[in-house]
Parts: C-alpha cells; sequence; structure tokens
C-alpha cells in the first residue's frame, strides 16, 4: 500500500516494482539526460519506430528568440516515416493483428464492439483508398466530426495515411463553429455521421453538418464530398420518460425517425457519400505515404482567451515520439493493461491519449462513447469493472461531479484491477484528488495529475507513477526533455521556491510548430512576452521542495488590495466546504481593492444557498488565506460555463461579474444555456 505522510503521497508498490521508471534517482538522471544530450535521449527512442529513412540533417534546430528571428523548430531532419504505419502496420507485421486495440463501449450499455489491430488497419487503408478516389493528396485539410466511434479513429488514421492533414472538430459543435474552422483550414472534404445519442440527448449530426457546408458553399469553400457514417439504426436508442422526453433528455423531434424508428437524414447525392457502402467497393490495402518528420499532421482549433479560435498545428516526426513516450512512462504502460480515458478525440487528450499514443504503444484500450452519469451515475465504474481496466484517465470536472453523488456508486464496483488513476484539463484541487485515490482508487493507487495543453501536445510536467511521491494538487515534475522555468513580470527567472509565469526554456519533440495560416499569431502569442522562452500562458509556484503546482492562466490571478492570488487558491478553500461541489473565483474591478473576489459555488445535492451558507464560505476563504482574499461576493452556479474539454470559462464568468452581457465566442461552451442562467441568478447587491 502507498505509505501516507505529511500529505506526501509514495507510488503504489504495485505500480513501482514493476515499473519502467521505478524512483527519483532514475527520473532525475533521465530527465537531465533528455535537457543535456537530446539526441542521444531521443535518438534511442526513435530505435521503437519505424523511419523509412533516417536523419540527414540537425536532429534538433530552433530559435525561441524573437528578437533574433522568426520562431522555429525542427526535431529530426531529413528523417521520413508514417505515423499511420507505426500505429498499425507495425503492430500487424509483429503477429498482433488479433489483439484488441479498443472495446469500444457505447452510449447504452446494451452497445458494445470489439476492434482488434488487423481490423482496424483493413478500415483504414479503405478510407484511405476512397479519399485517394476523391483526390484528396498530401497536404489536403479533412475535417473530421462525429460522435466517439471506430470510424472517428480509422478516419484520422486514413487521413494520416496518405500524407493528408485531419482537422477534427468535436460533434457537438454548432454548424457556425463548423463552417469556421472549415473555412480556415480550406478543408477538401467532410467525414461525419448521422447522429448520436450523448446520455439522453440526441446530436443530429449530420442535419448540422449540412447547414455548415451550406455556409462553406456560400463563403466559396467547395467540399468534395461529405463521407457519412450510418450509426443510429445500429445503437440503442434511450427510453422515452412518462413525459414523452428521452430519459428525461430532449424531446427527439419526430421528424429526424420514420414511422420504423430509423433515423432519417437529408441526402445530396451530389457531396453525401455513404460510409458502407463506399468502403464496399475498395481494396483493404493501401501504401502508407512517407513522410518528412516535419510535415504538418493536424491542426486543433482551441478558442484560446480571445475567443477567436486558432489552428494548433502539430507536424508527424516529434508528436509521435513525444506522445508515445509520455503515454509509456505517465501511465506506466505495460502489454495486457486495458486502458481508459474517458476524452473526446474533439479534443487533443483523445488525439494524444486515445488514439496515437496508446496505439503507437500498441495498447488496448476502452473507446466510450457517453457520458458519465448515463443511464447511471455508475457508469465509469460499470465500465472498469467490466473490462477490468488497470490505468485510468479523466477529468477534475468530471470527478468533482460524481463525488456529488457519494461514494455509494463507486462502491458498488469491483475496482481493484486500478493501478494508476490521470487526471487531466485543470489544476486538481486537493479535495478531489483525496476522492479519487481513496474512494476510486482504494487507496492503493499511483495519481498522476497531468499538465499540459493543446498545444504542447503532450504531457509536459505530470508525476511518474511508478517514481513520484506525490502531493495532492501538484503537478509534480517536468516530463524528459522539458526544461521548466517561473518569470516575473519583468522577465527575470525566479529561482528555488516563489511563483510567477510558467515558461519553457527550449522545445520538446511534441510541441506545436505554428498557428496554421498565421505564423504571426504563433509568435506573438506564445515568444512575444518573453523573449527565448515559450510562455504558456499559465502561473505557477514552486514550493520548498521543487514541486511545480500550477495556479492558472495568468489572466485569472487577482490582484486584491496588492496582494496577488490564483484562482487556484480561492476555489480550493471554497470547496473544501461540504456543501460545495464545485466553485469558480474571478477578479470584479473596486474603486478600493483595485479587484475584489467575484466568486462562484454549485452546491452539493440536499444543500440550498443561505446567508449562513454565504457567511460559511467567507469565512473559510479568510481563514484558509487571509481577511484580504475574503470574497466580496459569492452566487449560486447550479452549473459552470465549460468547454466540452472540461475547462471552466472565466472570461465569460468575468463579464457577468459586472453585469456585461456582451460574452463574445461562447460555441466552444458544453451548454452555453448555462450563461443566462448565472446572469439570472447574480446577486442583487452587485447589480449597484
Amino acid at each position: 500500500m502507498p505509505m501516507e505522510t505529511a500529505n506526501m503521497f509514495n507510488p503504489a508498490s504495485k505500480v513501482s516494482k514493476i515499473s519502467h521508471c521505478s524512483s527519483m534517482e532514475q527520473y532525475k538522471q533521465m530527465h537531465d539526460k533528455s535537457l543535456k544530450d537530446p539526441e542521444a535521449f531521443w535518438g534511442e527512442i526513435t530505435k521503437e519506430f519505424h523511419f523509412e529513412e533516417k536523419v540527414k540533417g540537425k536532429f534538433l534546430d530552433y530559435n525561441f528568440d524573437i528578437t533574433k528571428g522568426k520562431i522555429f523548430v525542427r526535431w529530426l531532419e531529413g528523417a521520413k516515416t508514417n505515423i499511420c504505419y507505426n500505429c498499425l502496420d507495425r503492430h500487424v507485421l509483429a503477429g498482433k493483428g488479433d489483439q484488441v486495440a479498443f472495446y469500444w463501449e457505447g452510449n447504452d450499455p446494451a452497445d458494445a464492439e470489439v476492434v482488434t489491430y488487423g481490423e482496424l488497419l483493413k478500415d483504414v487503408c479503405r478510407v484511405a483508398n476512397v479519399l485517394k478516389a476523391k483526390g484528396v493528396a498530401k497536404g489536403d485539410r479533412v475535417a473530421i466530426y462525429m460522435p466517439m466511434v471506430k470510424h472517428l479513429v480509422v478516419a484520422m488514421l486514413a487521413v494520416a495515411r496518405i500524407g493528408a492533414v485531419h482537422s477534427i472538430v468535436f460533434g457537438g459543435y454548432s454548424a457556425d463553429s463548423l463552417a469556421d474552422r472549415m473555412m480556415d483550414a480550406q478543408a477538401s472534404v467532410l467525414i461525419t455521421a448521422d447522429a448520436v445519442w450523448r446520455g439522453p440527448k440526441l446530436i443530429a449530426l449530420k442535419e448540422i453538418a449540412d447547414d455548415a457546408l451550406k455556409l462553406c458553399s456560400a463563403k466559396d469553400l467547395k467540399v468534395k464530398m461529405n463521407l457519412v457514417v450510418q450509426h443510429m439504426n445500429k445503437v440503442t436508442a434511450p427510453q422515452p420518460a412518462s413525459n414523452g422526453t428521452a430519459a428525461n433528455g430532449n424531446v427527439a423531434k419526430k421528424t429526424h425517425f420514420d414511422d420504423k424508428g430509423n433515423f432519417k437524414v437529408n441526402w445530396d447525392p451530389s457531396v453525401d457519400v455513404w460510409w458502407h457502402e463506399a468502403l464496399s467497393t475498395v481494396s483493404s490495402e493501401c501504401d502508407p505515404v512517407w513522410m518528412d518528420t516535419e510535415d504538418p499532421l493536424f491542426m486543433l482549433y482551441t478558442s484560446g482567451s480571445t475567443g477567436k479560435p486558432k489552428g494548433v498545428q502539430h507536424t508527424i516526426g516529434g508528436y509521435m515520439l513525444y506522445t508515445a513516450t509520455t503515454f509509456k512512462y505517465s501511465f506506466d504502460y505495460h502489454q495486457g493493461d486495458v486502458y481508459f480515458c474517458t476524452a473526446d478525440i474533439g479534443w487533443i487528450t483523445g488525439h494524444s491519449y486515445v488514439t496515437y499514443g496508446p496505439l503507437l504503444n500498441g495498447a488496448t484500450s476502452v473507446l466510450f462513447e457517453g457520458v458519465p452519469t448515463y443511464p447511471h451515475t455508475g457508469r465509469f465504474w460499470e465500465i472498469i469493472e467490466k473490462y477490468k481496466v488497470s490505468k485510468f484517465y479523466t477529468a477534475p470536472t468530471a470527478i468533482r461531479a460524481l463525488m456529488k453523488f457519494g461514494d455509494e456508486p463507486v462502491k458498488k464496483y469491483d475496482l481493484s484491477s486500478l493501478a494508476v488513476l490521470g487526471s487531466v484539463g485543470e489544476p486538481i484541487n486537493p479535495e478531489a484528488w483525496l476522492w479519487y485515490y481513496r474512494v476510486v482508487g482504494d487507496s492503493n493507487v499511483s495519481i498522476v495529475d497531468t499538465f499540459w495543453q493543446t498545444e504542447t501536445g503532450g504531457h509536459v510536467i505530470t508525476p511518474l507513477p511508478g517514481a513520484t511521491p506525490c502531493k495532492p494538487g501538484s503537478a509534480c515534475f517536468p516530463f524528459f526533455g522539458v526544461d521548466v522555468a517561473l518569470l516575473d513580470e519583468e522577465g527575470r527567472e525566479i529561482k528555488g521556491e516563489g511563483e510567477g509565469y510558467l515558461v519553457f526554456c527550449r522545445p520538446w519533440p511534441g510541441m506545436m510548430r505554428t498557428v496554421y495560416g498565421n505564423h504571426e499569431r504563433f509568435e506573438t502569442t506564445y515568444f512575444k512576452k518573453f523573449p527565448g522562452f515559450y510562455c504558456t500562458g499559465d502561473g505557477a509556484r514552486r514550493d520548498s521542495d521543487g514541486y511545480i503546482w500550477v495556479t492558472g492562466r495568468i489572466d485569472d490571478m487577482l490582484n486584491v488590495s496588492g496582494h496577488l492570488l490564483s484562482t487556484a487558491q480561492v476555489e480550493s478553500s471554497l470547496v473544501e466546504h461540504p456543501s460545495v461541489a464545485e466553485a469558480a473565483a474571478v477578479a470584479r474591478p473596486h474603486s478600493i481593492k483595485g479587484e475584489c473576489l467575484y466568486c462562484f459555488v454549485t452546491l452539493t445535492e440536499g444543500n440550498s444557498f443561505e446567508d449562513k451558507l454565504i457567511a460559511e464560505l467567507k469565512n473559510k476563504v479568510r481563514s484558509k488565506i487571509g481577511a484580504f482574499a475574503s470574497p466580496d461576493f459569492i452566487q449560486l452556479a447550479p452549473g459552470l460555463p465549460k468547454t466540452r474539454s472540461g475547462k471552466i470559462m472565466r472570461r465569460v464568468l468575468r463579464k457577468i461579474a459586472v453585469g456585461d452581457k456582451d460574452f463574445g465566442d461562447i460555441s466552444t461552451l458544453a451548454d452555453p444555456s448555462i450563461v443566462e442562467k448565472l446572469f439570472e441568478l447574480r446577486p442583487k447587491e452587485s447589480k449597484k
């Protein structure tokens, strides 16, 4: 059992005794080598993969200093490879064609499928041939707008196989958002599905895609093909509740279904093609296109703090090495493990740790279409028991949401197979960390609280499950190849203990290379503020033991009466109260203090929002941080405005705090309706 002393949690012995990295001494040796001799460190890792041609130029070449010229990063110059070949062909040729790549779990527990590496390869080749027949070639962009089904994995790997560039848009974005991303990428093909049940809610993907294609056409973007997966007629629909809704979800339009219950779609034969019909006429063999390591692999749009989407572009070779290596070490993956990441492939976590990282390691994973609370609040735990999952990766927002239902939904299931529990998306508060560890992990697991971004491609600060003693809430130490520094406002480095801007001093293989079509924005966003450093946009503090605590976006820092506070500090204090399930804190202008605290709290079930609770919460913050940090406003929040990847959109909360309805682009929100609800619930005194 892991030893727990003074809020320090040692790795679970069952993990460390078989770990790829089993001690802090080994970690430090490997990390030092990765910084002092990156060519030797990463060069050894390249031997695990197939390169059609070896490195012919510099192993690493870069410029991080904008005052010295154009920002650029290049790894493995002159080498050629194909990431799809390394994900699939390599394993099939090694005799692993019958190994399970994915256990697919549908939205309804009755829907499940097993997909092997051999089956995956054949379908990937078929789709690649369909794309080639439509004229898709190296460098062309293909938009993908799909649910969490095997076809999504097949589609992205098929695009990569022929050297095209995929741009995956989360299946649920609006037609405007999809069209904006397609037009920015100048995508020539769209791949989608008819629809999907997400919990009890129907998402009519084809209908949304049709509207997006009309918008594209109006802006002179001509799409060659809309390849459509027929999904709805193969899955179980939610059972209607007595009020006529689908299990208390949305009312599915009757026009979506015919008299026999079949899902109907509008069809334009000039562009629409059924996936199953197209695949039935092509070969299941397709040679991979050998690509330069710095050729683009994909772009993924992220809204950033301004709300204007930017296409984060990743390239093939470095991303391949980095996702494979972070997956292997961060989750301590071994053959025989079953891995389950709950993220949607529409986000970077799904790219790196549902598709590429696991497949590059020949892993067996769970691919999950549904939501954690449908058809019951124990769905995650049921899946873990069913497949004997050993490595599990989810977001703090999901953990906190499930905490609200207590321990019983967890304890109903046998979770003894678990060895490593991962956290992703935002800093995890210590209370959620401890619940995750003690209740889900039965105090016999290693926790990996991973810090990274769409831009970083993979984990950049994380514990290693067999080596790192963890402090709940801390991301701990940098991954191999990552050189961390903290800077003050003037760009001076903070040595030892302290708090400041989190920056990186040199490139790691998996980092983004540019913003698609706008390299100037790439340079301005990440390199202009501190020449010579990549600026994450996040703040962090380093404690006396050298542990790194990510405090959140710098624009979420609060300056109250001259005291610099991070939102994470305040929110952690609030959620310690047993009545609070989740909290978010933002700054509001104050005539005397400069800024004051405006807090939003979501309550656990059965609690009411009363003056007594508000007073207790204010005292909680005072006692944990200091009198200066006492919130001026505390507002009830039935929910928080979150992106579909689980991040709280605090710029919207700041607007609500000051009564400003000019929210900007909120298309990335999972539930845009929550914004109006929060606006209505603003405290009366805040409206003065």
